[in-house]
């Protein structure tokens, strides 16, 4: 997640729904003989050195091939950020984090958040991420001469998801003009930004920092990019952690790869676990009463209905820029962070009940670590996603589709449904692609997260993970918003955590862990 930028909880959360641009058909061949860097391939040198003069953050710069079959030919640049272990008498080795996306930059996005992180992890390994091919500070996917025209290209086209014959044409005819766009300007690298091209690249930054094995710590997207290195360098995963999941058959599609009759983040299931997540929201909500939660309307039911209620009127009668689908995609994004983002969208749901133009969420500017406020348009997620995993490519069919998801899901589903479209003309497809198998024997075995409400990800996700992974182990957070990590908010998550990365050890099997608070307590 999907889901769905630049990343303070709620900031990345609206990245991560942004980033949930879903999936094209691929009829490229299994990942074969090129699933490992070739042994000529070189190992690139990090020169580290401070990100700005006093920062705690290093930056450095890899140069990787652009096509691992092809080590002497093109390379590209990725960006690479460090914070050093806090106590490095007691240092275990270095610790990868992919922050999800597709098109999460983790040269902003885990130092932003890097007080997310547990805090013995950070006294006791060198945290590192990076920008992925194709994304922000690294070698980047950019469709546009300037931000104006980018900006220029998005200002006619729906907010959310189309509602009615013309924004959906409106809709289908903006995305099937990006991808016309991005083909002309660099089209070797649209087939070269797949996720097994940067798990080759994870392979090399491994190898760069000295380290045997890897440990490595992904979230949403990043669970489908460690989940293939697992299986592509089995024997180089010392701990790995991969927290709220996409299930690798549904990323894949192995029932039809060819043919998919529906998108990724449905086939996820994306749908209805933000309907749950929406309807415990409300529940919660409700319970709470006003003085906690500016929505309630004094009972879980009494606050549903005040939800449809709105959502019906907004469909009539717009508040300003607030049109239905408008709301329903803040309200489906506000739902990853719980503090403070389910707070927050209580007040501007309340704002828009009683007639007033709620003010947008206000993101604070992301901090210079390595470049400030590197380019992040749709198109880096589109390239990777779109690429790599088979979506329909019949724009005619995401009207059903959003019907039968809105059976199910409600609102959620129209907003989710048509995250997946602008695949459908996505002109590339990933030359170096893999589509499993996902059961290889790794060296150690792999601690799955999953969360029961998570608006992206479902917990069965996870289940489908462990079930998947030849040696994994399911960690259940009974709690709510999209990622264990990035929510920050079970003490024995944290703990368990650790004490995996340090020592290896995993939770007893069944293992469920409750938040250390509930929302809006």
């Amino acid at each position: 997640m999907p889901g769905p930028g630049p990343m303070s909880g709620r900031r990345r959360a609206a990245a991560l729904v942004t980033a949930a641009i879903c999936s094209a058909v691929l009829t490229v061949p299994p990942l074969g003989a090129h699933a490992e860097p070739s042994p000529s391939a070189t190992v690139p040198r990090l020169d580290w050195s401070p990100c700005k003069p006093g920062s705690p953050y290093d930056c450095a710069t890899a140069e990787v091939p652009l096509d691992h079959a092809d080590p002497a030919g093109r390379t590209i640049d990725l960006a690479v950020v460090r914070r050093t272990a806090g106590d490095p008498e007691k240092r275990v080795g270095t610790l990868f984090v992919n922050p999800g996306g597709p098109g999460g930059p983790g040269t902003v996005q885990v130092p932003q958040n890097y007080d997310s992180f547990p805090e013995e992890l950070r006294e006791r390994f060198d945290i590192v991420s990076w920008d992925p091919r194709g994304i922000g500070n690294s070698t980047a996917v950019n469709c546009f001469d300037s931000l104006e025209e980018a900006k220029t290209w998005g200002a006619d086209k729906p907010v959310g998801f189309p509602v009615g014959d013309k924004e959906r044409a409106t809709w289908i005819d903006a995305y099937e003009d990006l991808g016309r766009r991005c083909e002309k300007r660099d089209p070797a690298l649209l087939r070269h930004v797949s996720t097994a091209d940067t798990a080759q690249d994870l392979d090399l930054l491994r190898r760069a920092v000295g380290e045997s094995q890897l440990n490595y710590l992904g979230v949403s997207y990043g669970t489908i990019l460690g989940a293939t290195y697992a299986n592509l360098f089995p024997d180089k995963v010392r701990a790995m952690v991969l927290d709220s999941n996409i299930d690798p058959l549904a990323w894949t599609n192995n029932d039809s790869p060819s043919e998919p009759r529906t998108t990724t983040l449905l086939r996820m299931g994306s749908d209805r676990t933000a309907a749950a997540t929406l309807d415990k929201f409300l529940d919660l909500c409700g319970s709470a009463g006003t003085a906690r939660c500016a929505f309630s309307a004094g009972s879980p039911q009494a606050t549903r209905d005040k939800f449809d209620q709105l959502m019906q009127r907004l469909r009539e009668h717009p508040v300003g820029p607030w049109t239905y689908a408008a709301a329903v995609a803040d309200t489906v994004g506000s739902l990853y962070i719980v503090r403070p983002g389910w707070t927050d969208l209580a007040a501007r749901l309340q704002d828009l009940w009683q007639g007033r133009t709620a003010k947008p969420p206000q993101y604070p500017p992301p901090p210079p670590v390595a470049q400030p406020n590197p380019y992040l348009g749709e198109e880096q997620a589109a390239a990777v996603w779109c690429a790599d995993s088979p979506n329909p490519r019949d724009p005619a069919v995401y009207r059903g589709l959003e019907e039968d998801s809105a059976r199910r899901a409600g609102d959620a589903g129209r907003y989710w449904t048509w995250s997946g479209e602008p695949c459908a003309t996505w002109p590339a497809r990933a030359a170096n692609r893999y589509d499993g198998p996902w059961d290889r024997p790794t060296a150690h075995p792999v601690l799955v997260i999953g969360t029961t409400y998570d608006p992206s990800t479902p917990h069965s996700d996870a289940q489908a993970m462990v079930k998947e992974l030849a040696d994994a182990r399911l960690l259940t957070n009974n709690g709510y918003g999209h990622t264990a990590l990035f929510n920050n908010s079970s003490t024995c998550i944290k703990t368990y955590e650790s004490r995996y990365f340090i020592d290896g050890t995993l939770p007893p099997p069944g293992t469920t862990c409750q938040p250390d608070r509930l929302p809006f307590s």
